[in-house]
Parts: structure tokens; sequence; C-alpha cells
């Protein structure tokens, strides 16, 4: 018997009504807990050696990460090296110290102050950092590298080498195996600094969500000064968003032929990292619209394009509780597409061919 036209608007409002209930249930499923741990782990060791006032602090597991050399993602996170043609002044400092990032450095945990972040360590908001590294040094040639236009002073236990530049940078030994490197005004003081306290709960809570991975970064926006959000004036809501982000933690791994990243922003809200996340699927979607646009797409080179089309299609985003996370599977594909095209290099890199001398 035929359906009538009530009984299949019935039907379709009983389906709209277990769809709409089916997507609140995900909804609080979703929200009623927070993202898992991007990368959790053991803390590395070294990490505690670092102020725990740091606004920012990243970690590198070189010796994890040298297993990529050879790939694109080693020339995309650095630890490929430089080429005697890229710089020259970087092999000098090789020949003279015996020590090659590339090959020596094991692990290295940093400290950044930008300029303007005023804290206990860095009361006058100095642009400043702090480097701790282990790996396999020459102590006796980096030391005789660093007196050829530097000096060095007593400080209690240690021997801290100065070298003056823009900006000035200071080191010392704290073991064969490890050194601690400081750049800035007064950057010695970092050097010099006594047993660290504690690091606040918050701060040491974001790390340990990202602390299993080879690469990590941490990023208290808390402590951003009042001029960063003068950029924002002219968009409420997006100033609203911002201010709303508390940290923001990176966390990267290779896997296989891919470099996993993930991106955590710590909201103060649940409903304002509701909020953030569908504004950047929205971001996404016009991205997409606008790259599938033919006057759009001629304007890109086919690297540019193809970069661009993959990003947009790897990324992916997602929120629970006060979290929002932004995901992406780096490929060499990606890598490739965003490097300018080997005709391009080679004719920035070769000198013009010399005229012929004439008969």
């Amino acid at each position: 018997m035929p359906i009538s036209s009530a009984k299949r608007a019935l039907i379709a409002v009983v389906v709209l009504v277990l769809l709409a209930a089916v997507a609140v249930g995900i909804y609080l499923y979703r929200t009623r807990r927070p993202l898992p741990p991007a990368s959790a782990g053991k803390l590395p060791d070294i990490m505690s050696l670092l102020p725990p006032d740091a606004p920012v602090v990243v970690y590198i597991d070189a010796s994890a990460l040298r297993g990529l050399q050879g790939s694109p993602l080693a020339a995309a996170l650095g630890i490929a090296g430089p080429t005697p043609q890229q710089d020259r002044d970087y092999l000098q400092f090789v020949q003279a110290t015996g020590f090659d990032y590339t090959r020596d450095l094991d692990r290295a945990a940093i400290a950044l102050w930008p300029a303007g972040i005023a804290t206990p360590a860095n009361p006058m908001g100095d642009d400043r950092s702090l480097i701790l590294a282990e790996g396999r040094f020459d102590p006796k040639k980096i030391i005789a590298y660093a007196l050829r236009t530097g000096r060095a002073e007593s400080r209690g236990p240690l021997t801290i080498y100065s070298v003056p530049g823009n900006p000035p940078v200071s080191f010392t030994f704290l073991s064969s195996n490890r050194i601690a490197f400081a750049s800035g005004k007064n950057s010695e003081e970092l050097l010099a600094a006594p047993s660290r306290p504690p690091r606040d709960a918050a701060m040491q809570a974001r790390i340990d969500r990202v602390a299993g991975a080879p690469l990590f970064a941490v990023a208290r926006l808390e402590v951003l000064p009042a001029s960063f959000y003068a950029n924002f004036r002219n968009a409420p809501q997006l100033d609203h968003f911002v201010r709303s982000i508390r940290a923001l933690s990176l966390a990267g791994k290779p896997q296989g032929d891919l470099f996993q990243l993930s991106l955590d922003a710590d909201c103060d809200s649940m409903k304002n990292a509701l909020e953030i996340s569908a504004l950047l699927e929205t971001f996404r979607l016009v991205g997409s619209m606008a790259i599938a646009d033919p006057h759009t797409r001629n304007q890109l080179t086919p690297g540019q394009y193809a970069f661009a089309r993959a990003f947009l299609k790897q990324l992916q985003i997602s929120h629970q509780d006060h979290w929002v996370r932004l995901s992406l599977d780096v490929t060499p594909e990606m890598l490739r597409a965003a490097a300018p095209p080997a005709s391009q290099s080679a004719s920035r890199a070769a000198p013009a061919p010399a005229a012929s001398p004439a008969p």
C-alpha cells in the first residue's frame, strides 16, 4: 500500500529526531573528557634544569631524529646540516671546535624569553634564551675557540665563558657531555642561577602531555604583553578567542615516511574551545573553496597548489573539554611540493656562464 504524504513527513521527522539525538550523544561523549595527550611519556631529565618561569620551552631529541637524515624531513627540521655552499662559517666552526650538531648533539632543552615578557628570571623583559645540550664535546677546543674574542670568569663552582656579539653569548660546561649556553643581555645570570624551584602545576601538566615526543614545545600565552593584543583591536571576536587561549603545545614525531604534528590550544573554557574549533573548520572550508577556484589556482605555482591542497586535506581539527587540537601528517610529497623547483634553485645558485671569447 502506498505511503501517504503525511506518513512520509512523520517518518522524516522521526529520522531527523533520531539523527539529532545521535549527534547530541556523540557531542556529549566527546566533550565530557579532555583530549588524550598528544604524546605523553617520561619527561627527559634535562628539562628539569630549565628555569621554571620560562614562557616558552622546547625539547629536541636529536639522536631520535637523526634517523631521518637523507629524507626531505631532515632538511625541514634542520638536522641535515649545511652544505659548504650554504654556510662556510659553520664549517670553519666545526673544524675549530670538533663539534657538528648533526653528528654530535644528542638532545637539547631550550628556554625562551621573548622580548617584552617579564618574569622573575628575566625581570626587565629582555630577549634571552638558555640552551642545555647533551652530546659529545671537546671542551679544550671549544674553550680555545671562545677565548679568541671572549673572556672567562669564575662564579662559584662554574667557569663561565662570555663572547661578545649581537646578541652576546655565554656558556659553561656542566659535565663532559653537557653544556649550558645562554644568549641575550646579562645572559651569564641564567647560567649562574641557583637550584631551580618546581615549575607551576599548570605548565608542568602541559609539558607532561607532550613529553614522550622527540620534538615538542610549550608556550604560555597568559604572559603576553598588552601590546600583542593591539594587533586584533579591529577584530573583537578574534581578540576574544586569542585572549581565551592560555597556552599552546606542539608535539612532533616520525612515523615511517610521515612526520606527525599536533598543536593543542589550552582554552579557558569549553565554550571557547568549541567556538574556536568551529571557526577553524570554517577557515579550512573557505581555504578549500579558494584553492578550488581556477582564478586562485592560476596565482599559485604547481608546488604551492599541491602543498595547499594536501595541507587542507591532511589537517584534522578536534576538540574536547577546554582543548582544541590541530593534527597534521606531513608527508615527503608535501615537503617536495613546498620546496622551490629544482631548476629555479639551480639557476639561483649557479653563476651565469661566461660569454665565449670572440674568434
